[in-house]
Formats: structure tokens, C-alpha cells, sequence
């Protein structure tokens, strides 16, 4: 395993990745719609938000904070400590994961509503995931750690495939042989069906990375042994490390993320005592937890992935007092994130209605507008995650944690406003969502410039995305709604549409960026893209 790697490289590896994972998850989540409808599709994005705090709790940030616990290390060339934390993460994940599995298939009566129970079996299917998903994260941190993004890219994309097989399958299985005629049983069912695949991508993926490991496993062994300058921590240091390193990420991730399970929850629980009966409001939730959020979440991945490739990177630079490297680091991910971010909030604004109704037959409209009025968000959400990832690369956990803590505040606060007195709906959610996301950007920007005075590169990473992104924006809405008249095919106008909008962004920001070969490489792809620009004089 190489330490000499690059941002763009890592990032490009797990964008791929994120890229092929997440055209998967969109694609799949189409025949398992047509198998269970809209409200077993609400059923499963209850189960699968519940399971999501649940992991976070246990083992989401473990990567995170497991590579950058090991990176300093290996900065320094302390391998035998490295080791050492590796060891001691996995007995962290094991006792964890184990204990929250546990609160999922016991525990699954008290976090589901009452009035949404039909979504309780396909909860406490997935609790072998989450004690499995702790023991993936660790060894992809492990790797992270060494600045070799391929195992962990990998494993991503073998675990969605495998998900996605086996949770069509297992939902057509389970509505065929138990389900009765109902919309509800159908619905229990399928969700069940469909947690089934969740918990068959994992194993997949767990046994590719302990396969990688093997690999690789007389090496690293060879260097803790080489290893005589550091003196071997003992476990009880090494275990209070990671509890007041990992916890503090740990429990930030899980307040980053519960506003979406307890907005769910208030929704069913509020507008249900209201009158409005389960099926509609599973529906409903449907249109948002699955369809919108999908969606939306494909460029929030792809822009997460340059933070999750910058937090070994900038802990090393941190950790050997080198400041002006870890500006540059940061500088390097909010460009990447932003330049896949705002094009990508532009274009699903424009053509919301027309790849909503694409991919989902079933929909009834409300996911179009929401994915309309809401893109926004991703800008919001890839400046937090970069923040995010920043503080917690440079030892300062529990300030993303307070920031999230406020933030879910005003969150809770404003969505029990909304939901009690307007007549707002599920829209009530997107507000909450826009408002959560940015009293985290203000306060995590505090933050930043406090501990690294560090000013945001507003030119390079926001003013030239966002120029070319406008006319990116028109000649898309413009190029579909036009073709439509003369060609009333939803996908072929689609493919045109956004094939013509990659273009013209392309072009606009290498004209009104004129950047250089070293700007470029920075980007996936940047090399091909400096070529063109270089043919065409605009670099």
C-alpha cells in the first residue's frame, strides 16, 4: 500500500465508485416501486432511515475517524501504534455494533410509529447489517488511512450490486408467497424484501475487504515488526483514544443525520392524529424519503467524496504543524466539491419533473417539485460536509457535533411550526431540511476560520461553477421542453438535454475560468478537459 497519493486521485476513485453505487441504488429502487408502490416504498425509507441512526451510532464515521486516527501515525511512521488502533477500532465495532443490532431487532416497537408498524419487520431485518457494516468500516478507514481509496471503491460497488439483485429478488419472493391483496401487506412485504438485499451487500463487501486484507497482510506486518523508534501504546490508552476520538464523530454524524428520521416520524405522528390516514401519508413520505431524496443524494455523495479523500490527507498536514498545507488541502476539496455541486443543484432544478417521472412510474408529481424548489440543498449540504470533515481532521470533533445540536434544534422547531400550523405538508420538510442546512454552514464557517484563519477561495470554487452552471441551466430546460414538442419521449429528450448542458457547462467555465493545467488536474478527468480547452484556446 502506497503513501503517496494525491486528493484528486483518491476523490476520483471514490467518486467513481460513489457514481456507479448510486446509478445503481436509482435504478433499482424503479422495479422494486413497480413491485411493493408507494406505500411500501414508504415503509422501507422509514426502516431505512431508523436503520441509518441506528448505524450511525455504531459504525457510520468509523472510516472517517479510523483513518484519521492511523494516518497521523503513519505520518510519523508508527506503524506498530497504527496496527495497534486497527485492533483496537475492530474490538470498538464489534461491542458497538453488536449492542445496537441488538436495540434494532428488540428495540424495532419503540422507533417505528405506531401508526406506521408495517415498516417494523423491515427494520429488524436489517440488524445483522449494522454489527456487519461496523467491521466493513474499519477496514475501509484502515485502508483510507494508507491513502489507497481502490479496496474501499470497490467494496462499494460490489456491496450495491449485490443489494440491489437480491433486494428485487427477495421482494418479489416475499409479496408473492405472503403478502395477501392489500396495499399494506404488499407493502410489508416488499419493504422486507427489499432490507434483505441491504444485508446481502454487506457480507458481499465484508468479505472483499478481509480478502484485501489477507492480501496485503504479510506487509503490514512486515513494517510493525521493522517498527523499534515508537514505544507500543497499551490498549487502555489506545481505547481511550478512539472513545474520545471516534465518539465525539460518531455522535456529530448521528445529529448531522437524525433530523431525518425524526422529521418522519413528527410527519406520520402529527398529520395522523390530524386525520390524514396511513396509506396517504406513507405515500406521501414515500414521494420525499425515496424518490427526491435518491435523487438529490447522488450528487451529495459524489460531492462528499472529496472530503472523505481530504481527512488523511489534512490530519497529516495538521499533524506535523504544516498550516499552509492545510489550507491549500481545503482550498483543493471545497473546489472539487463545488464544481460538481452547483452545476448538478441547476440542472435537477430545471429538469426535476421530467427525471422523477422517468424513474418512477408511480410517483404523483410531488417529488418533481420538491427536487425543484429543493436542489439547492446540495450546494448546502457539500459546504458541511466539507466543514465537517475539516474540523474533524484537525482534532476538533465535538464542534460539528455542538453545530448539528443547534441546528437539529431549529430543525425540530420549525418543522412541528409548520406542520401544526400550515397546511404545508410534506413540503414542511424540504423548509426544515434548507433551514438545518444552513445554520450548519454558518456556524461550522465560524469555526474554520477561527482555528486555521482560513477565507474561502469564493472565485475559484463558487463565482465560475455558478456562471457556467446558469446557461447550463437554460440550454437544458430549453433543449427538452423544446425537443418535447417535436419528439415526446421523456428519455430520449433527457439524454439530449443533459448531454448539450455538459457541454455548454464545460466550455463557459473554461472560458471564464481560463484555468491552468495545474487548476484542472484538481478535477476527475481534468487532464482530457485542459487538452480541449487548450484546442480550443480557452486555457
Amino acid at each position: 500500500m502506497s503513501q503517496k497519493s494525491n486528493l484528486a486521485k483518491n476523490a476520483s476513485f471514490l467518486m467513481i465508485a460513489a457514481m456507479i453505487s448510486k446509478v445503481i441504488g436509482l435504478l433499482y429502487k424503479s422495479p422494486l416501486s413497480a413491485i411493493m408502490g408507494s406505500v411500501g416504498m414508504g415503509y422501507m425509507s422509514l426502516a431505512q432511515n431508523a436503520y441509518m441512526i441506528l448505524l450511525m451510532i455504531a459504525s457510520f464515521s468509523i472510516p472517517q475517524a479510523v483513518s484519521k486516527l492511523i494516518s497521523e501515525r503513519i505520518e510519523l511512521r508508527d506503524y506498530r501504534n497504527a496496527q495497534k488502533i486497527f485492533r483496537g477500532s475492530m474490538i470498538y465495532a464489534v461491542v458497538v455494533g453488536g449492542a445496537a443490532a441488538l436495540f434494532c431487532f428488540f428495540g424495532a416497537d419503540l422507533i417505528i410509529p405506531s401508526n406506521q408498524s408495517n415498516a417494523r419487520l423491515a427494520l429488524q431485518i436489517l440488524a445483522p447489517t449494522i454489527f456487519i457494516s461496523g467491521i466493513v468500516g474499519v477496514l475501509r478507514g484502515y485502508f483510507q488511512a494508507y491513502r489507497n481509496m481502490m479496496p474501499t471503491s470497490i467494496s462499494q460497488i460490489l456491496e450495491q450490486i449485490f443489494n440491489a439483485a437480491a433486494s428485487i429478488l427477495a421482494a418479489w419472493l416475499l409479496v408473492k408467497y405472503f403478502a395477501d391483496e392489500t396495499e399494506e401487506s404488499i407493502g410489508k412485504w416488499g419493504a422486507a424484501g427489499s432490507t434483505i438485499g441491504t444485508t446481502v451487500g454487506v457480507v458481499v463487501a465484508l468479505v472483499f475487504m478481509i480478502f484485501v486484507y489477507g492480501l496485503n497482510r504479510k506487509r503490514i506486518n512486515r513494517r510493525v515488526v521493522r517498527d523499534r523508534m515508537h514505544r507500543e501504546e497499551p490498549y487502555s490508552e489506545i481505547f481511550k483514544l478512539i472513545i474520545l476520538i471516534v465518539s465525539p464523530i460518531i455522535l456529530s454524524s448521528f445529529i448531522y443525520n437524525v433530523n431525518g428520521y425524526l422529521n418522519g416520524v413528527l410527519f406520520s405522528e402529527i398529520l395522523g392524529r390530524q386525520g390524514e390516514s396511513d396509506k396517504v401519508l406513507s405515500a406521501l413520505y414515500a414521494e420525499y424519503a425515496t424518490y427526491f431524496m435518491t435523487i438529490i443524494n447522488i450528487p451529495l455523495t459524489l460531492s462528499s467524496t472529496a472530503p472523505t479523500s481530504m481527512i488523511p490527507e489534512v490530519a497529516a498536514s495538521y499533524a506535523t504543524g504544516n498550516r499552509r498545507e492545510t489550507r491549500r488541502r481545503i482550498n483543493q476539496t471545497v473546489q472539487l466539491s463545488m464544481f460538481i455541486s452547483i452545476p448538478c443543484a441547476v440542472g435537477l432544478a430545471v429538469l426535476g419533473h421530467p427525471i422523477v417521472s422517468l424513474l418512477y412510474g408511480s410517483t404523483d408529481g410531488t417529488a418533481g417539485t420538491l427536487l425543484m424548489l429543493g436542489s439547492f440543498t446540495i450546494i448546502l449540504n457539500g459546504i458541511s460536509n466539507t466543514t465537517n470533515a475539516v474540523l474533524q481532521a484537525i482534532g476538533k470533533p465535538r464542534i460539528p457535533m455542538i453545530t448539528a445540536a443547534v441546528a437539529l434544534v431549529v430543525d425540530v422547531t420549525v418543522v412541528l411550526g409548520l406542520l401544526f400550523f400550515t397546511d404545508l405538508g410534506i413540503y414542511s420538510l424540504l423548509i426544515a431540511m434548507v433551514i438545518y442546512s444552513v445554520v450548519i454552514c454558518i456556524l461550522n464557517d465560524i469555526a474554520v476560520k477561527k482555528y486555521l484563519n482560513y477565507r474561502n477561495p469564493w472565485k475559484k470554487a463558487y463565482l465560475y461553477p455558478l456562471i457556467a452552471s446558469i446557461p447550463m441551466g437554460g440550454a437544458a430546460a430549453g433543449v427538452y421542453y423544446g425537443l418535447y414538442h417535436l419528439l415526446p419521449s421523456n428519455f430520449i429528450c433527457l439524454v439530449v438535454s443533459i448531454v448539450f448542458a455538459v457541454i455548454i457547462f464545460f466550455l463557459v467555465y473554461l472560458a471564464a475560468c481560463r484555468p491552468s493545467k495545474k487548476d484542472l488536474a484538481l478535477l476527475p478527468g481534468g487532464n482530457i478537459l485542459y487538452k480541449v480547452g487548450r484546442k480550443l484556446h480557452l486555457c
